[in-house]
């Protein structure tokens, strides 16, 4: 079992390297460039700043007034531990998470991975994106995120118009 000490050392160690600060910046500095994009496509208004993370997430916010009204927003996702860019449905609060996972699991929901709520979980539905893809190529990793983002949006909007008219 390893201890904090060690894991202290491990990462000593790695980041005496420095692979990993380039790799963590390169990563950020994307996210940041990809919230820009979506800045310039939705509106500033419509997304928020961006969350960094600790090695768990990175990850901005996107506000489309379908999804606002109802206390939902959809999350463009950097996984670390996937190592996975992903588009998630996510809630305002847990009370709202919880309705909206209700509702899709009631009414047959399988476009997408239902993420059940747990500690911790700030996930309604998940979108794997890309699993495998190439920073140096960022206007293509940028177009497929779009694209799978607002198709993915497309797919809940349309689910939320049948099963959750306002």
């Amino acid at each position: 079992m390893s201890t904090l000490s060690s894991d202290l050392e491990e990462l000593r160690e790695q980041l005496s390297k420095g692979s990993v600060q380039r790799a963590y910046a390169a990563i950020v500095g994307y996210m940041s460039r990809l919230r820009t994009h979506f800045a310039g496509t939705q509106g500033e208004r419509a997304v928020s700043g961006l969350y960094q993370g600790y090695f768990d997430m990175t990850y901005f916010a996107l506000f489309p007034p379908a999804l606002k009204s109802r206390g939902l927003k959809l999350a463009i996702v950097f996984d670390y531990e996937k190592f996975d860019f992903e588009v998630w449905l996510a809630a305002r609060n847990r009370n709202v998470q919880r309705q909206y996972w209700e509702l899709l699991k009631d009414n047959g929901w399988s476009e997408y991975r239902l993420v059940e709520p747990a500690v911790g979980i700030d996930a309604i539905v998940e979108h794997s994106v890309t699993d495998v893809f190439d920073l140096a190529e960022s206007a293509a990793l940028t177009s497929r995120i779009d694209a799978a983002a607002m198709a993915f949006l497309v797919d809940v909007e349309r689910f939320l118009d049948i099963h959750d008219p306002q």
